[in-house]
């Protein structure tokens, strides 16, 4: 596997890495991840969980991007200088997980070893773009990321794409490369438990009722939107508060927005928690989580939240949409503040109805076990050889 994001980067595509890389490892396979060094330290807890997993990671020089600097690019002469080596060893098949030069390096491998490449496509960039360079022009910036996306696509032999909706996407730009649709599951195993009210006692956290939001900081999230909603309830949820985990680029003027006028003091931010504790005591700690992310290739959060059993309130667009289609443990609400504040008002209005919820979300998230869906990733390895 290969890719310019991993941990302790903390996102979708990282998760997604972990996910299928350990349940392979759990199925007999072994599996190498090419990732990028972050530097001062960082990598040494992602790198201990690696070993712990079984991992095989070869960390190579990167560089800061300007405009995200939470995020690297492998160096170019990293990349050059490995990829003698990776060619002279053994490998089925080829993940590629990133666009960037973790892409180049997979695709080049792929014609030196004569086997099969994969790409995921974990990110709806024609919908980010214009948020990281937003002096150009959107329209532009949009033109751009389909011709690029065609072009990476066509580089590879077959694509592993997260939901339907995201298939019809690629299929808009003239994509033809053979696909899969994939999503990423969880480990049910890992998100079991969790104490809210400990969660609550630590931080001192003492209003109700309480609406919480996992997220990476960013403004395609929508996280502002959802500020706006909890400043709606605020009326007749005088004790209304919000807890938001995650970190990112716009975290800065969250948190601002946050503080400057009628939310001030009901809004708690903590950063990205680790996931093995402290994590599920904060999805535990609310009484309903909320999603309004419009640009999700799928919305991993989401099944985590309906696996831990709390109540669900989310927009249902791209990616979210597969997730929620069905499921007894979340509640579809509107793209528009007002009515997605009514839908949630609802649901914080009736205990039983949110017992009701937090009920079924297990057994929603029992659908997106990692063993099956990566045994189908298995299937899609076994036909490209």
């Amino acid at each position: 596997m290969l890719s310019d994001v991993y941990f302790p980067r903390v996102n979708g595509v990282s998760t997604s890495i972990r996910s299928f890389a350990r349940e392979l490892l759990a199925q007999g396979h072994r599996v190498t991840l090419v990732a990028p060094d972050y530097g001062e330290g960082q990598n040494a807890t992602a790198d201990a969980r690696a070993r712990e997993d079984g991992i095989e990671l070869l960390r190579l020089p990167a560089r800061r991007i300007v405009f995200d600097p939470e995020d690297r690019l492998l160096r170019a002469d990293a990349v050059r200088k490995v990829q003698p080596q990776l060619a002279a060893r053994h490998w089925d098949v080829i993940h590629i997980h990133t666009p960037f030069q973790a892409h180049r390096l997979g695709v080049r491998l792929g014609r030196a070893c004569g086997i099969p490449t994969v790409e995921t496509y974990h990110t709806y960039f024609e919908e980010y773009v214009a948020h990281y360079l937003p002096w150009a022009p959107a329209g532009v910036l949009r033109w751009a990321a389909r011709a690029l996306s065609r072009r990476l696509c066509h580089a590879v032999d077959h694509l592993v794409v997260p939901t339907q909706e995201m298939t019809e996407v690629l299929d808009g730009y003239g994509i033809t490369t053979p696909s899969t649709v994939l999503p990423t599951g969880i480990d049910l195993d890992e998100f079991t438990g969790g104490d809210g009210t400990a969660f609550r006692q630590r931080h001192a956290v003492t209003g109700t009722p309480a609406i919480v939001t996992i997220s990476r900081l960013a403004v395609e999230k929508n996280i502002a939107f959802l500020l706006r909603v909890a400043e709606r309830l605020l009326p007749e949820f005088p004790g209304l508060v919000f807890l938001v985990a995650g970190e990112g680029p716009d975290a800065e003027r969250l948190q601002a927005l946050a503080e400057d006028g009628p939310l001030r003091g009901h809004v708690h931010f903590f950063g990205n928690l680790p996931r093995d504790g402290a994590l599920l005591d904060c999805y535990r700690a609310g009484d309903v989580f909320v999603f309004a992310s419009p640009t999700e290739t799928q919305g991993l959060v989401l099944i985590e939240a309906l696996a831990l059993g709390v109540p669900v309130v989310s927009t249902a667009v791209m990616g979210t949409a597969t997730v929620l289609r069905g499921t007894r443990g979340a509640v579809v609400a509107d793209e528009d503040e007002a009515a997605f504040a009514e839908t949630l008002a609802a649901v914080l209005r009736d205990p039983a109805w949110r017992a009701r919820l937090a009920a079924a979300g297990p057994e929603d998230a029992a659908a997106w076990s990692m063993r099956p869906l990566t045994e189908r990733l298995v299937e899609v390895y076994a036909a490209l050889r």
